[in-house]
C-alpha cells in the first residue's frame, strides 16, 4: 500500500511539474502560449521550430548560446514607417521649430516644404535635399543636446493617423518575438538604416534592446573641451549609411559574428538576409510583409517607403519566411493601438 502511495505521489509530481513546462514550451497561440499575439500559421511555426532546433542540446542544428545572434531592421520591421520614416518626421518637426531662427529656410527647399508640413514637397527634393534636411535638424548639437531634443519630441509628437506617440507605434508581435528569442539565449540587435543615436533613445524601453546593441547610420562627430567640460559635437556630415550592402559591413564591424537569424521588411534588408543565410549551419531569414490596410498599411513592390520587391522574389526562391501581417498577426500595435 505504501509502495503504491509513493508511486501515486511520483505520478502526481510528474503531472504538476511537466504539464506546466509543456504548456510554456508548447506551440499554441492564446494566453500563455509561445508568441501569443501571432495567429497559428506556417510562418509562426517556422520561427518556433527554428528556435527549438537551434537551442535543444543534441539537435543536429544546435547552436551554442554565444553564437545565437539575431538582427532586426527597425523601420517597417519593429515599428511602422508610414506615411514617412519617423526620423524624417522628427527632422520636419525640428525644422519647423527652428524656422524663426533661420528665415532663409522659408524660401529654400526642402526647408520651405518642411515648414509647411508638405511631405511630398520634401520628398521631391531627392536624396540630396533629404540629407540636407536631416543634417540641419540632427547636427550642430552636442550628443547630450541631441538626446534631450529627441526625448522631448518622443514625449510630445503624435502620429498623424493613430494619434499615438511614435515610440508606441511598435509592433506587438515583434516585441513579443524579441522577448521569446532572448528567453532562449539569443542576443538581439537592431541593424537599421535609421540614425543610431535616435534609435538608442528608445530601443531599451520599447524593445528591451540596450543602446550598445543598436547599429545604425551615423554622422560625424568631434570631441571638444569646453568651459563646462568635455562634449561630443555632432557635425553636418554623413559618416556611414547602414543600409543595403552597408548592413553586412556594419554587422561585421560592430557585432563581429554572423547572425543566424535576420528579420527585415524591404529591399534595403536584402543583403543582411543574404549574409545571414550564407553562414554555416542553420539560419532563419524572415521578411515582414505589409498586407494589412485595415490595421496598418498595405504596400510592397511599388511603395516609396519600405519597397519590398527583389527581396520578396528571393524569399520565394530561397525558402525564406514571409510573414503576412494581415493573416499571421492577431494584433498589430497591441490592444492600446487597435483600430
Amino acid at each position: 500500500m505504501r509502495q503504491g502511495t509513493q508511486r501515486g505521489i511520483r505520478m502526481l509530481t510528474l503531472v504538476f511539474v511537466l504539464l506546466p513546462l509543456a504548456a510554456c514550451a508548447g506551440g499554441g497561440s492564446g494566453a500563455g502560449g509561445v508568441l501569443a499575439s501571432w495567429n497559428e500559421s506556417a510562418s509562426r511555426d517556422a520561427i518556433v521550430s527554428f528556435v527549438e532546433r537551434t537551442t535543444s542540446p543534441g539537435s543536429a542544428d544546435f547552436v551554442p548560446e554565444a553564437e545565437r545572434i539575431a538582427v532586426f531592421d527597425n523601420d517597417g520591421t519593429l515599428w511602422a514607417e508610414q506615411p514617412a520614416y519617423f526620423q524624417l518626421m522628427y527632422a520636419v518637426d525640428r525644422v519647423q521649430k527652428l524656422a524663426d531662427e533661420n528665415p532663409e529656410w522659408r524660401t529654400a527647399e526642402p526647408f520651405a516644404s518642411a515648414i509647411k508640413g508638405d511631405l511630398r514637397g520634401v520628398a521631391a527634393s531627392g536624396e540630396e535635399g533629404l540629407v540636407e534636411l536631416v543634417m540641419a535638424s540632427h547636427a550642430g548639437l552636442t550628443t547630450a543636446e541631441f538626446d534631450d531634443a529627441v526625448d522631448a519630441w518622443l514625449d510630445t509628437a503624435r502620429h498623424p493617423r493613430t494619434g499615438r506617440r511614435y515610440d508606441e507605434m511598435t509592433y506587438a508581435p515583434m516585441v513579443e518575438l524579441l522577448g521569446y528569442l532572448r528567453a532562449n539565449g539569443f542576443k538581439t540587435f537592431i541593424v537599421s538604416g535609421g540614425g543610431i543615436d535616435m534609435i538608442r533613445r528608445f530601443s531599451e524601453r520599447a524593445y528591451g534592446i540596450p543602446p550598445e546593441q543598436v547599429v545604425g547610420s551615423t554622422i560625424k562627430a568631434v570631441y571638444k573641451q569646453t568651459p563646462d567640460g568635455p562634449v561630443i559635437e555632432r557635425l553636418p556630415e554623413i559618416d556611414f549609411i547602414d543600409d543595403k550592402a552597408g548592413k553586412p559591413v556594419a554587422i561585421q564591424r560592430f557585432i563581429g559574428r554572423r547572425p543566424i537569424a535576420a528579420f527585415g521588411n524591404s529591399d534595403g534588408d536584402l543583403q543582411m538576409l543574404q549574409w545571414t543565410a550564407a553562414g554555416e549551419g542553420a539560419s532563419l531569414c524572415v521578411l515582414i510583409r505589409h498586407t494589412d490596410a485595415e490595421r496598418e498599411w498595405a504596400y510592397d513592390r511599388d511603395s516609396h517607403i519600405g519597397r519590398l520587391d527583389e527581396a520578396l522574389d528571393q524569399a520565394g526562391e530561397r525558402g525564406w519566411v514571409v510573414v503576412d501581417m494581415a493573416g499571421d498577426w492577431a494584433t498589430v500595435f497591441g490592444e492600446a493601438g487597435s483600430r
